[in-house]
């Protein structure tokens, strides 16, 4: 017999809260989870709201509408918005097993639509049952999330200082290799494409012709134009992606700063209008300066070590 959710979970609306109405807060708070795609689900953080109970650790989101079947595994209490059911488990299920469960849950996510939503299917999609879960889920060692930031500073970005530097003014810009992934040969090493997703990485794959090295930025000029990612270890490059090679010193802080403001260009390109390296070379982005007027990267650092989950990048 096929294993449904059901019978490994307790399924039950959320919240049905809405995010608007509650009190956003800075620091701390209890995760709003929504039905987005992005962060865990997580919309913001929230006041917490006296006689309404949240949901409990160590169970799974879904959204049954909007992103529909995204799923999140949740490890604190939270609260949701409409239309994302909780699921509890039934039984002991480790960490890792939980998030293999999201997954599976996930990949069912083609079977519905803006029009289709899941939640009176949901508690009937086939899983795998517990003794069908690969070996290797619980080897997959992953590292605890740490809110904290590398810096105790609040540090206020004002724009109207800052200036354009021509992108070729603080990067050499460089076409990747290759042409034609289903030629490339499965390995260890990453391949960046124009995908907007995981970081960049289409697959990985063994030695070819033109490695990368890391500490660069990869920018998306065909496809899912202008999506910025920043690469820490060698990889090759297909050639709809341009590579930016610092012409400073960049470390991972200024490198993430730097990605946000690349991304933010998107908007002016598209499939029609891609950003090939002749019209990035054109273009500028707009940093913050020191007193002469050059790239404030120490500002930049700083600003990334002082956000919330800050420590993760050391």
């Amino acid at each position: 017999m096929k294993t449904k959710i059901k019978d490994y979970f307790d399924i039950s609306y959320g919240n049905s809260l809405t995010f608007n109405d509650m009190i956003e807060l800075k620091d701390g708070g209890i995760p709003f989870v929504s039905r987005t795609d992005q962060n865990n689900g997580i919309k913001g953080f929230v006041k917490k709201i006296d006689n309404v109970n949240t949901n409990p650790a160590f169970t799974i989101s879904v959204a049954v509408s909007g992103s529909v079947l995204e799923s999140f595994l949740q490890e604190e209490e939270y609260y949701t918005g409409y239309h994302t059911m909780v699921l509890k488990p039934k039984e002991k299920f480790t960490r890792n097993e939980l998030l293999f469960f999201c997954m599976c849950i996930k990949s069912n996510a083609f079977k519905y639509h803006y029009g289709r939503q899941a939640n009176k299917t949901l508690k009937d999609i086939v899983i795998p049952s517990k003794n069908e879960i690969p070996k290797y889920v619980n080897k997959i060692k992953m590292r605890k999330i740490i809110k904290e930031p590398l810096l105790n500073k609040d540090i206020e970005l004002d724009t109207s200082t800052w200036r354009n530097f021509l992108i070729t003014d603080l990067f050499k810009i460089e076409k990747g290799g290759i042409n034609t992934i289903s030629k490339t040969v499965d390995g260890n090493i990453p391949l960046i494409s124009s995908t907007e997703s995981n970081n960049g990485v289409n697959k990985f794959i063994a030695d070819d012709k033109k490695l990368f090295k890391g500490n660069k930025i990869t920018v998306a000029s065909n496809g899912s134009v202008g999506e910025t990612f920043y690469q820490p270890q060698d990889f090759y490059a297909t050639g709809d992606t341009n590579i930016l090679t610092p012409l400073f010193e960049m470390n991972n802080f200024i490198a993430f700063f730097i990605v946000t403001i690349i991304r933010n260009e998107k908007y002016r390109y598209d499939y029609g209008r891609k950003w090939g390296k002749t019209r990035m070379s054109q273009d500028t982005i707009k940093l913050p300066v020191t007193p002469d007027g050059k790239p404030d990267f120490c500002f930049m650092e700083n600003y990334i070590k002082s956000m919330p989950y800050s420590k993760n990048l050391e």
